[in-house]
């Protein structure tokens, strides 16, 4: 985010953090849907990757995605994705900023001191309750993503939801939360404090970098310093807790392996930890990292778009106040 939030007149409020962080989200994950598509894929996949398998690098798998299910396929999930960013990014940001505000009235100087570590808080925090929330959709559009298009399992988003429930319980809308858990929340509070340390620290003192003068007088970072901020964000929180991910899509997938029988061998366990050691037992300690191509492709360009979008939009509002 940018420094247009020091006073009453440039504060953002929880409806406006709510609708900037809805309207990214929802953005972002239109144009970044084929980059999770392949990073599933690739993270579901249990043979070595340059030995045999089905998918072996990314230009690859498109081809074979496209040609054995159909261009669309990068597409498989869209409708629970988009629920999915929306009701997250409108969580995680109306509450990243909600205890912003606060953690600045109960002490403006202890927050200028301790900005950088309040920031991976409050993230973090925001975070989790996005995810606790949103969870459902992701499951469901790992489902969908996961499933053979010529062997579905499901007829669309709200055939899965009633199926699983039905089949399953409730619970398996909520299967691999709690690594999702494990990794959100530091992923999260290190993407908003890398990013607002290049923003507010960085980049908002390079001529080149700042946004042309307005509110208050107040300095914000440019849209490319934004994306470029976001970027980095992405880069390092994602690289950081890939492992968390890649389990838990595996988890989430469990008691589904009989629609995914013509991609390769198909794990199964019971839990986060016995996950990992057959993960680490059966394809070596690098297969936590399956996936990290596409998955680091669509951190950068979602991170960057994420917060980029959502500080214009943000900024937009702000201006309308001014």
């Amino acid at each position: 985010m940018v420094l247009a939030v020091q006073n009453t007149g440039t504060q953002t409020t929880f409806y406006e953090a709510a609708i900037a962080g809805g309207l990214a989200g929802a953005f972002t994950r239109a144009v970044a849907q084929p980059l999770d598509v392949l990073k599933i894929r690739f993270q579901l996949q249990l043979e070595p990757i340059e030995n045999g398998s089905k998918y072996s690098s990314i230009l690859q798998a498109v081809g074979s995605i496209v040609k054995e299910e159909g261009i669309f396929t990068l597409w498989s999930g869209h409708v629970p994705a988009q629920l999915l960013s929306i009701s997250y990014g409108v969580l995680q940001f109306s509450v990243f900023e909600s205890l912003t505000q606060v953690c600045k009235g109960s002490d403006m100087t202890f927050y200028n001191t301790h900005r950088h570590w309040i920031n991976f808080t409050n993230g973090g925090v925001a975070a989790a309750v996005g995810t606790v929330v949103s969870f459902p959709f992701d499951t469901v559009r790992t489902r969908l993503i996961a499933e053979q298009k010529t062997k579905k399992a499901y007829k669309g988003f709200t055939h899965a939801v009633t199926h699983m429930v039905k089949t399953e319980g409730v619970a398996s809308l909520f299967k691999g939360l709690t690594p999702t858990l494990g990794q959100i929340a530091p992923h999260a509070g290190i993407q908003f404090a890398v990013y607002r340390l290049f923003t507010e620290t960085v980049f908002n003192r390079i001529p080149f970098f700042q946004r042309q003068k307005t509110m208050h007088s107040v300095v914000e970072s440019s849209l490319m310093a934004n994306l470029i901020a976001g970027s980095i964000a992405g880069f390092v929180s994602k690289t950081a807790i890939y492992p968390f991910d890649l389990v838990k899509k595996r988890l989430q997938i469990q008691g589904f392996q009989q629609y995914r029988k013509e991609f390769g061998k198909q794990m199964y366990c019971n839990g986060l930890l016995h996950c990992v050691k057959l993960t680490i037992t059966m394809e070596g300690f690098l297969a936590l990292y399956k996936g990290y191509g596409p998955s680091m492709l669509k951190a950068v360009l979602v991170s960057a778009m994420h917060f980029a979008v959502y500080d214009e939009i943000k900024h937009m509002f702000l201006r309308l106040k001014s």
